[in-house]
């Protein structure tokens, strides 16, 4: 009975120790792990706001190159510059996109305004056809997983 008298606080006192480290290692790994959740996330936000920006970019020259397209060939300088600086668009957007068809559709929307531009024929539902499966590869790679409500189309 004796030795437990003088043992027994001793043992406590060690396994309160043990117990407390052990609660602090399992805190810090929830924080840490916390801490790289948070850091992803705002990567995946600055991420997608740079990229958005580029897409609006894109959109931007791209409608301008597409409304020039049916105008007469009187300004065919301003047209040329407009598909230069389209496909100088695309390339900052091949560069940001996180995933290929994203890329791909760019490209393919972007060959199919520069053959517009350079033919007097335009089929008006080609270059529709690239435009929406640009739209639908740029909301894919802005928001993976995310189902787009077709019905707000």
């Amino acid at each position: 009975m004796g030795s437990w008298t003088t043992l027994g606080p001793a043992v406590l006192s060690l396994a309160g120790v043990a117990l407390g480290a052990a609660g602090t290692l399992v805190g810090q790994y929830l924080v840490s792990r916390a801490n790289a959740r948070q850091v992803e996330a705002q990567e995946s936000a600055a991420h997608r706001a740079e990229l958005k920006g580029v897409i609006l970019k894109f959109l931007g020259v791209a409608f301008q190159v597409k409304k020039a397209v049916p105008a007469p060939s009187d300004a065919d300088d301003s047209l040329e510059g407009l598909v230069e600086e389209l496909w100088l668009a695309h390339a900052e957007l091949d560069l940001a996109a996180r995933t290929e068809p994203l890329r791909g559709a760019a490209y393919r929307f972007a060959a199919r305004l520069t053959e517009a531009s350079r033919s007097s024929a335009v089929d008006a539902a080609v270059l529709h056809r690239a435009q929406v499966e640009f739209m639908d590869a740029a909301y894919v790679d802005l928001w993976p997983g995310q189902r787009r409500d077709s019905a707000a189309l």
